[in-house]
């Protein structure tokens, strides 16, 4: 079974798992957790343990890893955790987490191995970044369609 862990500085993690909820439903097997204002690293790290403790993972389960920053204090202090346990040689981590990077992971969490599902992932999130430019007939228009 695969699990994804979102890994955030402040509520983004937490934020970004509600917005799934709204497009998958199910959010069984996705967790969010972040490093909040005023929490050291060491805080972060017993609530790592605390959610792993939680939830008694196989020794056949993987695990995709999305963070905002790769190299930040919430992902190292997740990943030393996550090594403690045992995890990392059944994870995938990714960094530049967005909705449409977790979105691509959530729905194609079945139907890929690690490896494809990562470079999917990444290619779908690098194509939602985008600028929208609204055109003068569209800035004009009094209607609310776009």
């Amino acid at each position: 079974m695969k699990y994804v862990f979102l890994v955030s500085h402040g509520k983004f993690a937490e934020g970004l798992k509600t917005s799934l909820e709204m497009f998958t439903g199910n959010t069984e097997r996705i967790f969010a957790i972040g490093l909040h204002n005023g929490k050291s690293a060491d805080d972060f790290k017993q609530e790592v343990k605390s959610l792993l403790d939680q939830h008694k993972f196989s020794a056949d389960d993987e695990f995709v890893i999305l963070a905002d920053l790769i190299g930040g204090s919430p992902l190292t202090s997740f990943l030393s955790v996550a090594a403690d346990y045992g995890l990392l040689d059944r994870a995938t981590i990714l960094g530049g987490m967005n909705f449409t990077m977790a979105l691509t992971v959530a729905v194609s969490l079945d139907g890929m191995d690690r490896e494809t599902l990562a470079a999917t992932a990444l290619s779908e999130a690098k194509e939602a970044l985008k600028e929208y430019k609204l055109s003068a007939d569209s800035a004009d228009n009094d209607d609310d369609e776009i």
